[in-house]
């Protein structure tokens, strides 16, 4: 896996992913930036959050789950000092879909969380604490 980061004058970069995306960071204006774009930090929380989302509907739909949308919420909390790693996030998953089982939506989230998202388990191991939960909903 590969990817660049460009300059893009004052506090703004450009990041390339490998598979040719790109996307805008650019800093807060205290820090010199003009807030068009998303902040390295948030870069690492949004991976996450796609990450462990990915594996989730992916495992319920190959358990044949019949789920309509999945949407996960992501809170998390910051050291006070510099460096200022993430110390705990916390994931909280919407699924929804007609008849989806408890049991099934638990199996998907545990499985992410231990055995499957890459990021998630790379941020356990550095010593942040991630917790997740869900909750079903029904459509209307």
């Amino acid at each position: 896996m590969k990817a660049r980061i460009q300059w893009a004058g004052e506090a703004m970069f450009l990041a390339e992913s490998g598979s040719g995306h790109t996307v805008v960071m650019d800093g807060p204006p205290e820090m010199g930036g003009r807030n068009l774009g998303v902040r390295p930090m948030e870069m690492v929380l949004i991976g996450l959050g796609g990450c462990s989302s990915f594996d989730v509907v992916n495992i319920l739909k190959k358990s044949r789950q019949p789920v309509e949308s999945c949407e996960a919420f992501l809170e998390a909390e910051r050291a006070e000092q510099e460096p200022k790693v993430f110390t705990r996030i916390h994931l909280h998953f919407v699924v929804k879909g007609r008849g989806l089982k408890d049991a099934q939506v638990k199996r998907a989230v545990d499985l992410s969380a231990e055995k499957y998202c890459s990021a998630s388990i790379m941020l356990a191991r550095g010593g942040v604490e991630i917790t997740h939960d869900y909750e079903i909903v029904e459509p209307g």
